[in-house]
This record gives C-alpha cells, sequence and structure tokens, in this order.
C-alpha cells in the first residue's frame, strides 16, 4: 500500500465530508488523552512479577493480583486435583470445533450432531462426576469455565428451540401459532434478571416435596429459554424476508412441510440473519455474570470476590480491565467469524 492509497482511505473512511471529519477528529482527540496514560498505567509502571501486594510499584497495574487469582478466575472453587476434567473436556470441544474447519462437508453434519447431543454428555459427566470418576458439585463450578458453560448451554438450546418457535409463530395451525406468539412475548416481556431470580429461588417453590433440581441448572434452563425467544425473532425475519416464490417451488417439487422448510427455508433463511443470531450469542455471553445475583461465581463474580478480600483491596481496577479484554476478545472473535462465514454464503456474489 503506497502513500496514495492511504491518502484515498482516509479520505473516503474517515474524512468524506465536513462532519464525518469533525467526528474522526474527536475520536483522535478522546484517544490522544487516554490511550498514553492508559498504556503507560497498564504496560510501562505495571507490576508482572512478584506473588503479594507488596511486589507491586506505586502509580502503575498490578498484574499480580491476576497472577495470584488466576486458577480461581479461570475455575472458580473447582478442586485443584481434578481440574484436569475440566481441561479434557474443554480440549475435546476445540478439537471437535477445529476439525470441523479441515473435513468435508459431508462429515460436518456428524460433527454437528456430535456437539449438540454427544458432547454435552460427555462434558457434564466429565466436570460433575462419571465415568468412575468423583461427584464435584455445581455450587463449586466457577469461574471463566462456568461462564462458558451457561454459554455454550445457551447457544445449543437457544437455537433449535428459537427456529420451532419461530416455525410455530408463523405456522397455519392457529394452535400452534398462537401458542408460539404467547410463549415468546411472554418471555421477551420479562426482564433477564426476572428470569433468574425465578429459576433460582421461587422455581424451587413448586416443586414437590423432597424433590429438587440443581440450581445451575435451573438458571440455565432459564437463561437459555429467555435467549431462544430472541432467536425465534431473528430467525422469523429471515422467514419473512424469502419471496413467497421459494415456498411455491418447493411445494411444487412434493416436498412436504418439515423437508421444505429444514432443506429449502431455513438455509436461505438463517444464512440471512447470521449477524442477528451472532448478536444474540454475543448478548448470552455478556449476560451470564447476572447470575453472580443468585449466588453463582463465573469469572465477574470471582473477580468481585477477590477485590473484596482484604489483602488485596484497592485493585478491582485491574480486575475489570482483565475480564473487559477477555470478554472482548471473545465477542470480537465471533464477530469476525461470522463476517466470514457472511462472505463464504453469500450467493450474491459479482
Amino acid at each position: 500500500m503506497n502513500i496514495s492509497d492511504i491518502k484515498h482511505w482516509l479520505k473516503k473512511n474517515l474524512f468524506s465530508n465536513w462532519y464525518y471529519s469533525l467526528i474522526s477528529l474527536f475520536i483522535f482527540y478522546l484517544l490522544l488523552i487516554t490511550l498514553p496514560p492508559f498504556l503507560d498505567w497498564a504496560l510501562i509502571k505495571a507490576t508482572f512479577i512478584g506473588n503479594s501486594k507488596t511486589d507491586c510499584q506505586p502509580g502503575g497495574a498490578c498484574w499480580v493480583f491476576i497472577k495470584v487469582w488466576f486458577e480461581k478466575l479461570i475455575y472458580g472453587f473447582y478442586p485443584e486435583k481434578e481440574i484436569w476434567r475440566v481441561n479434557l473436556a474443554f480440549l475435546i470441544l476445540i478439537s471437535t470445533v477445529t476439525l470441523a474447519f479441515f473435513v468435508k462437508s459431508k462429515f460436518k453434519i456428524y460433527i454437528l450432531f456430535f456437539l449438540i447431543f454427544i458432547f454435552p454428555l460427555i462434558g457434564f459427566t466429565l466436570i460433575n462426576g462419571g465415568f468412575g470418576l468423583e461427584r464435584v458439585e455445581t455450587r463449586v463450578w466457577g469461574g471463566l469455565t462456568l461462564t462458558f458453560i451457561l454459554t455454550f448451554f445457551g447457544i445449543i438450546v437457544a437455537f433449535p428451540l428459537g427456529v420451532l418457535l419461530a416455525l410455530g409463530r408463523r405456522s397455519e395451525l392457529p394452535i400452534f401459532r398462537f401458542f408460539s406468539i404467547l410463549f415468546i412475548e411472554f418471555w421477551r416481556g420479562i426482564p433477564l434478571l426476572t428470569v433468574i431470580f425465578a429459576a433460582a429461588i421461587m422455581f424451587p417453590i413448586f416443586l414437590p416435596a423432597n424433590s429438587n433440581v440443581d440450581k445451575l441448572l435451573r438458571v440455565a434452563i432459564g437463561i437459555s429459554i429467555f435467549e431462544a425467544t430472541y432467536v425465534a425473532e431473528v430467525v422469523r425475519g429471515g422467514l419473512q424476508s424469502l419471496p413467497k416464490g421459494q415456498y411455491e417451488a418447493a411445494k411444487s417439487l412434493g416436498m412436504g412441510y418439515w423437508k421444505m422448510n429444514f432443506l429449502i427455508i431455513l438455509p436461505q433463511a438463517i444464512k440471512t440473519v447470521i449477524p442477528g443470531i451472532t448478536n444474540t450469542f454475543i448478548a448470552l455471553f455478556k449476560d451470564t455474570p447476572l447470575i453472580i445475583l443468585v449466588g453463582l461465581l463465573e469469572i465477574l463474580g470471582m473477580i468481585n470476590l477477590a477485590k473484596s478480600n482484604s489483602y488485596w483491596l484497592g485493585l478491582a481496577t485491574e480486575g475489570y480491565v482483565f475480564v473487559a479484554i477477555i470478554f472482548f476478545v471473545f465477542s470480537f472473535s465471533l464477530s469476525k467469524y461470522t463476517q466470514s462465514l457472511e462472505k463464504k454464503y453469500n450467493t450474491e456474489k459479482q
């Protein structure tokens, strides 16, 4: 890229007219007054080596705080000798997802089936206890592990449920249509915080005596149902964007309702709403810290616990910056992957 290309890019993207130029200059000014002091605090004057608060130098970030608490920020209070089980479960997940990028398309459906139906059973059995392993109660699960567990569980439940609700809302059968509309509008009209409180505190009241459903499972199901209603509306938008000719063409080929939707309609609809679905999943990931209000400590909850420790008082900023970086990296990575999917499945390329 030469100088003329750089000038053309700047003019096109930052200085195409006078008010865009003012906005660009204002943003540059904000970066100029905030970025150097932050880098000075976070990197130049920061302390990275040490094992106690006394090792930290004044005026800079004390990343020793993160170093000392790192294991609990990742695993919560999961028994140290059993952490290998969590690592193995996530290693299986990462390996399977990575494998999907290299196998042929005809094999990807089997990987998807494994991720949705088989891996959750393997992962839960490993982490919770099974295969002769010691049981680890969910009350000690926490940290980033719990954040990812809730996000993964929410995605594999919310997406298929959301698709079914979207189809139900557009069904020609009144009983399915009215049920789907009522279900979606009811759950979308309730704050997520209320859903979490109801799942964790109120739901056990209605259970029969001597029965018990794990609190983490109740909360995970509540969050998943809540997010499924938003997925349903996103998918419904994609279904409505398709021309009627697609439906008529599928019916003319003798396709039934389910075959028409799953082979012709849904692939096209979902392709058009990939950004909306991704946005919903990112929102799900960022909503997980709300579970701290019912006593479940994901990564932000562990940060709040760590900063309240009398020895580490005054180091909340480092913890929140650390969490912000993790959330940004995950959300940005998912967003960029979504953009690559949009390009891959764009059938309107010139």
